[in-house]
């Protein structure tokens, strides 16, 4: 199954969101998943995909040419995908994947997350999405989320993102969905 995991890039996070991170990586390869993932260096990025490699497993990066010219570009991808574009990877990252993780992040990784539930929502896609909720990091998003939809802002609709508040229960869901596919 490919697994897309939006996360963050920057290296100035706890070291425990990056072992979460680092260690989803070795299960997914230990057990032939692979990765999807925006190809670049730096943060969760960094740990999950030096995990799949670390168990020799498959990495799809999908790098827009500016995070090249940044000098960020893994260099751990089995397979690259060189878009123009932050909005061509999304696509890319979006097409290419059977599901959705969504890790610690900041605004690239909302960005990626709104997209992926707004297009489910719509029904552009049925594939599953899973927020880790690593030590309550988006509690306040939830309470955003619980806001609109009594002010009417999101209607109650049946895609909704499955929220698991550690990398275990992540790896329990994916399991399950693995399973039904």
């Amino acid at each position: 199954m490919n697994i897309a995991v939006y996360c963050s890039s920057s290296n100035h996070i706890a070291e425990h969101y990056k072992q979460s991170a680092y260690q989803l990586g070795e299960w997914m390869a230990e057990n032939g998943h692979t990765l999807v993932f925006g190809g670049a260096t730096g943060g969760l990025m960094s740990s999950i995909s030096e995990g799949v490699s670390n168990k020799k497993g498959k990495i799809i990066g999908v790098i827009p040419d500016a995070v090249i010219r940044m000098n960020r570009q893994s260099s751990l991808c089995t397979e690259l995908v060189i878009v123009e574009s932050m909005s061509e990877r999304k696509a890319k990252m979006k097409a290419a994947a059977d599901i959705f993780v969504v890790l610690p992040g900041s605004f690239g990784t909302l960005d990626e997350l709104f997209d992926v539930l707004a297009s489910g929502i719509v029904g552009e896609h049925k594939k599953e999405t899973i927020i880790v909720n690593q030590n309550g990091f988006y509690d306040e998003l939830f309470l955003l989320t619980e806001k609109m939809i009594a002010e009417g802002f999101i209607p109650i609709v049946l895609f909704e993102p499955i929220i698991v508040s550690d990398i275990s229960q992540c790896i329990q869901v994916i399991r399950e969905i693995s399973q039904h596919t």
